[in-house]
């Protein structure tokens, strides 16, 4: 079960280690861009290129929903990035559970947005952690985790691509050991929540000090991307760096200390470094 790219890599390790995938379920197809044109989701489109089955239920809780996971008849219900939640009839459905694959360190970034809001939030590591799935947000017993360093100037998606990589490996290495593995509780004391991210959010306060900007920035970048205004026209900001190091736009944060925007996309225009930007800008 899962639905955009970091679940791919999960969906793919189990194919490549010849696992028995008896079907996929992800979420319903969406309009998408300006033509609103009906669009796959990545686990759709990897399902598909390898024939198996894909189940696009509108919810989990409809009645027929149980019926159908058991006519295919389940060993264990791999979960990543799926964004829908699951009932307890089907938790207990399977013989060995419901194993996700949760993109942090639990019990800390519990929710939808860890790999954004860890790198927001300054820390330097993160990592993968396969937990038996329970009633509760992410609150289930831990099987498997591993850790990873967050580089000073490492992005969300630089962090996303490493996270869904090893994502697929330890659910790999999950199920070769499934009987063997001894569940750990978590430390509910010790969790943190990492909520959705809002459009507000996304905006940059630069009175704020110049390291809380830059990973604004950065634990944002690519998408949803954090935003400012040059003069009336909204821009988002991809990249920026602190030490000088690239011409662009320079801004004065609270604490007195310059960040530059060196890369970004202007409403309604492309994405660009600021250097070609500035080229055109007339205000």
């Amino acid at each position: 079960m899962g639905t955009p790219d970091f679940a791919v890599h999960s969906l793919n390790a189990l194919i490549a280690h010849q696992y028995e995938i008896a079907a996929v379920f992800t979420r319903p197809d969406k309009p998408r861009g300006r033509g609103k044109k009906i669009t796959f989701s990545p686990v759709k489109s990897a399902a598909l290129a390898h024939d198996i089955p894909v189940e696009q239920p509108a919810s989990l809780k409809t009645s027929d929903v149980p019926e159908i996971l058991r006519g295919y008849k389940p060993d264990c219900i791999a979960v990543a990035a799926y964004g829908m939640i699951l009932p307890e009839n089907v938790l207990t459905l399977p013989k060995y559970g419901c194993l996700n694959v949760h993109a942090s360190l639990l019990p800390k970034y519990r929710g939808a947005a860890p790999i954004n809001r860890c790198i927001m939030d300054g820390e330097t590591r993160s990592g993968v952690t396969i937990m038996q799935m329970a009633k509760g947000l992410d609150t289930g017993d831990m099987l498997l985790s591993e850790k990873v360093p967050i580089g000073e100037n490492m992005t969300a998606s630089e962090l996303h691509n490493i996270l869904a990589e090893l994502g697929g490996k330890l659910l790999v290495k999950t199920l070769n050991d499934i009987e063997k593995l001894s569940p750990m509780k978590q430390d509910d004391s010790a969790s943190t929540y990492a909520a959705m991210l809002t459009k507000a959010e996304c905006q940059i306060d630069f009175s704020r000090p110049v390291k809380e900007v830059y990973n604004l920035i950065r634990g944002l970048a690519d998408y949803p991307c954090a935003y400012t205004f040059i003069g009336n026209k909204r821009v988002k900001v991809y990249r920026a760096v602190t030490d000088f190091s690239q011409t662009g736009i320079d801004m004065t944060c609270g604490d007195g200390k310059t960040i530059t925007l060196t890369e970004i996309q202007p409403e309604g225009s492309k994405r660009m470094r600021t250097s070609e930007f500035l080229k055109g800008y007339k205000e």
